[in-house]
């Protein structure tokens, strides 16, 4: 049987940067790496807002991207 564990975790803000040509809103994205893999979604949440409100642009999504790594058992 196999399990998995996450390698390391990122925080990734989705940020409205714009309007195109068509009025399709345009996104950036701003990565932080290693992050704590124990981390809480409440405290992503928290730490989240408090980098967004350094951003020029607006918060539209907060996302956690884990590594896992799969090994036997």
């Amino acid at each position: 049987m196999a399990t998995s564990s996450i390698k390391h975790s990122q925080l990734q803000l989705v940020l409205e940067n714009g309007i195109d040509s068509k009025g399709n809103p345009v996104f950036k994205n701003k990565n932080f790496n290693n992050v704590k893999t124990d981390a809480t979604a409440d405290q992503l949440f928290t730490v989240a807002n408090a980098l967004g409100s350094l951003q020029q642009h607006s918060i539209m999504e907060i996302e956690r991207n884990n590594a896992r790594v799969i090994i036997a058992e």
